[in-house]
């Protein structure tokens, strides 16, 4: 049957939550880097490559300070995840910022620190010249509309996304930015999310680069890089079978070689903004089984919800699970997997066969290295975990403290009771 491991053991947990209860995330370091040096080397066979990771996935400064140490630089959409990556050092052209519904301020803030700036929609371009003026490199990003598909089917539908340009748009957009002033271009686009293909990330490539060279033609142009943005996956379920990240760069170096270099655009960097891919195989959400219902179904209780992994209840999404200490055992057991959250839907697995888990077991929630403690919240006053680096020496770091009360209250002004120690 196929399954997943996860990076730490029963005894490993048990020693860990001695100092850390549970529920807690743990990143695997070594795991981490060793999948940035994959990328790195699968797009090597371009001079400008550069990896940009998705501050959003997984935003803490020590996991930023982990991918600066591999080369990869920050993909920020918001002020918070600037000043992340300006505290730990990532400044300049390692910074793209990709935001959409910008507030105003954020396009000054990317700006003071050089990074490069990606527009999301043509009336930007008149945001950005009143607030800071337009930069001398400039990116756009890209909207095709319709319905995306690729060689094994339908992938997404853009022209139901909020983001990017028109491809005339895109042309008009470079000419009036030129007219301003900007002499470097890129282009950006973003797709689809969580492909678990080979084909998509060479299937936007080639249709980015035909687009670069018609603007090149339209407009005359410098484009300097195009970014592929993010979109590749992971295997969440054990049976899917993983990218191979080498294929997918050699699919993308094909059609650069295809259509960028007879064009004279031999010379165009490429770039990613990889979130998912980058982290979410090398995190677990570890979590404790604290009750036990036997009603129409049989739960099992455990002490993280919703507010510590959002995907479940958000999307119905699916995260592999192990019971620690259990792996060889057989799945002989159907369990609903729940929090304590008030509402239904706070399920980490529904009818899902295990073995069988009693109260004290602890549970490993895989894939939760991205968007899992990052999509975080405080409903019904839960307060958010901590999180843990599982270090290249075996050591575990505390980079994340959970929250207190008085974290909570902090906001308040409403009198001493609030005033917690």
């Amino acid at each position: 049957m196929n399954t997943k491991l996860p990076f730490v053991t029963k005894e490993q947990v048990e020693e860990i939550a001695k100092t850390y209860p549970t529920p807690f995330h743990i990143y695997d370091e070594t795991a981490i880097r060793e999948n940035a040096r994959r990328l790195k080397k699968a797009f090597s066979w371009n001079k400008g490559y550069k990896e940009y990771f998705a501050v959003k996935a997984t935003p803490n400064p020590y996991i930023l300070q982990i991918l600066k140490e591999e080369g990869c630089g920050t993909d920020c959409s918001s002020l918070t995840e600037l000043m992340m990556s300006e505290a730990v050092g990532i400044c300049g052209t390692d910074i793209m910022f990709s935001s959409n519904d910008t507030p105003a301020g954020e396009f000054t803030k990317a700006k003071e620190l050089g990074a490069y700036i990606n527009l999301d929609d043509y009336t930007h371009i008149d945001f950005i010249e009143k607030e800071c003026g337009v930069p001398k490199t400039i990116c756009c990003r890209y909207n095709p509309g319709g319905i995306y598909e690729v060689s094994n089917g339908i992938m997404d539908n853009p022209g139901d996304a909020k983001y990017g340009f028109t491809k005339q748009q895109m042309a008009d957009g470079y000419k009036k930015l030129m007219a301003l002033g900007a002499r470097n271009f890129g282009i950006h686009s973003f797709l689809v999310s969580n492909t678990v293909t080979n084909d998509y990330y060479p299937a936007l490539a080639k249709t980015l680069f035909e687009l670069a060279v018609w603007l090149k033609q339209e407009t005359g142009a410098n484009i300097t890089f195009i970014n592929l943005s993010g979109g590749i996956g992971v295997p969440y379920h054990p049976e899917q079978q993983a990218n191979d990240i080498e294929a997918i760069g050699e699919g993308v170096r094909r059609a650069y070689e295809e259509i960028l270099v007879p064009a004279g655009l031999g010379n165009v960097a490429i770039f990613t903004e990889l979130g998912r891919y980058m982290l979410a195989p090398y995190g677990n959400l570890i979590t404790k089984a604290i009750h036990e219902k036997h009603i129409y179904k049989e739960y099992i209780g455990v002490d993280a919800c919703a507010v510590n992994l959002m995907r479940p209840a958000m999307y119905g999404a699916y995260h592999h699970i192990t019971v620690l200490g259990k792996e060889n055992c057989p799945c002989d057991h159907k369990y609903d997997v729940v929090g304590s959250l008030c509402e239904n839907n706070d399920k980490f697995a529904v009818d899902r066969m295990f073995p069988e888990i009693a109260v004290g077991d602890y549970l490993a929630i895989h894939d939760t290295g991205a968007h899992g403690f990052s999509m975080g919240y405080n409903y019904n006053g839960k307060l958010r975990s901590a999180e843990l680096l599982l270090c290249g020496d075996g050591s575990v770091r505390l980079i994340r403290r959970a929250e207190t009360p008085k974290d909570y209250f902090a906001t308040f002004d409403f009198s001493g009771f609030f005033e917690l120690d």
